[in-house]
């Protein structure tokens, strides 16, 4: 393991104690990894270095929106082969919020996204990208892909 030292105002110092403290972690360097690697994986799917990816989208819809379930559903059937699973959520009488993981080509999986949070009436969608080294022949007898996070 690499050793480095970062220098921190006492301000910023402060503000990442307690960062640190809310989000649980036991040390700094704990800390500054999953940071390092959070940027790093966002900077890889910036600059298109990231094939492949693993994904969550989570978005909230109006169920009594016409035609919306309906529409959100064939979307998913139409990218069968993104789509690894759904799950859905009764948030209210009127709102459902729905998560829908998602493994493949990262622009294929961007597109994808993008074109379902753009649905009339789907509010507050997020796409948490992953990206991943893809698998298909890793040596074992058994037919399905393998994807191992990067970095």
């Amino acid at each position: 393991m690499e050793r480095f030292t970062i220098s921190l105002n006492e301000d910023l110092a402060q503000a990442f104690d307690e960062l640190i403290r809310r989000k649980g972690y036991q040390n700094r360097s704990e800390a500054v990894r999953d940071i390092l690697r959070s940027l790093l994986s966002a900077e890889s799917v910036e600059r298109e270095e990231a094939p492949f990816c693993v994904g969550a989208l989570s978005y909230v819809y109006d169920h009594h929106a016409r035609d919306l379930a309906e529409r959100l559903t064939d979307l998913q059937h139409q990218h069968h082969d993104l789509v690894l699973s759904s799950m859905h959520v009764h948030l209210d009488h009127d709102n459902c919020l729905e998560t829908v993981m998602l493994r493949g080509p990262t622009n294929e999986v961007q597109a994808f996204a993008n074109a379902l949070v753009a649905e009339p009436q789907v509010r507050h969608g997020r796409l948490n990208l992953v990206p991943v080294e893809y698998m298909r022949n890793d040596g074992h007898h058994h037919h399905h892909v393998h994807t191992r996070p990067k970095n």
